[in-house]
């Protein structure tokens, strides 16, 4: 593959909250997050605006040749334009903070839903609820296997 100087690379191996700076961890622990994949990263490149992005799926970092994570490639002219990110470490931290309050959302939204609970109609749903704290169920265990 021929050199491009317009083309940033950005691997979701940047962005592990897990992963130490010496591991290879490219962006402070606030803009890092939880399990990151290229999906995520994608949705978050897209939603801080950038438009000339590009994905190599089953591709693996140099020095993690274990995981196939992917990577990013990014027009480092449309990341100027797009968002006014000069350098590629100003975008990784964008991208990185973009990614993280994605995921925070996304955690907010599910806890939510699943405090509402089942809707009314919805049977099989209700069935499936289990019974609240203070209840117990009629079962009763027995305390050990002993003879009568």
């Amino acid at each position: 593959m021929d050199h491009n100087p317009d083309r940033l690379c950005v691997w979701p191996g940047y962005f592990d909250l897990k992963m130490s700076r010496r591991s290879g961890r490219r962006v402070p622990k606030d803009s890092a997050v939880l399990k990151p994949d290229l999906e995520g990263l994608f949705n978050a490149a897209r939603s801080i605006g950038l438009r000339k992005v590009k994905r190599d799926e089953n591709i693996s970092h140099p020095r993690r040749p274990h995981g196939r994570e992917g990577r990013l490639w990014v027009s480092a002219s449309g990341a100027k334009e797009a968002i006014g990110a000069g350098s590629k470490e100003e975008l990784l931290q964008l991208l990185g903070g973009e990614w993280r309050q994605l995921q925070r959302d996304r955690r907010q939204a599910e806890q939510s839903k699943n405090q509402q609970g089942p809707k009314t109609g919805d049977r099989r749903a209700r069935s499936q609820r289990k019974t609240p704290q203070g209840q117990r169920s009629g079962f009763k265990k027995r305390s050990g296997f002993k003879k009568r």
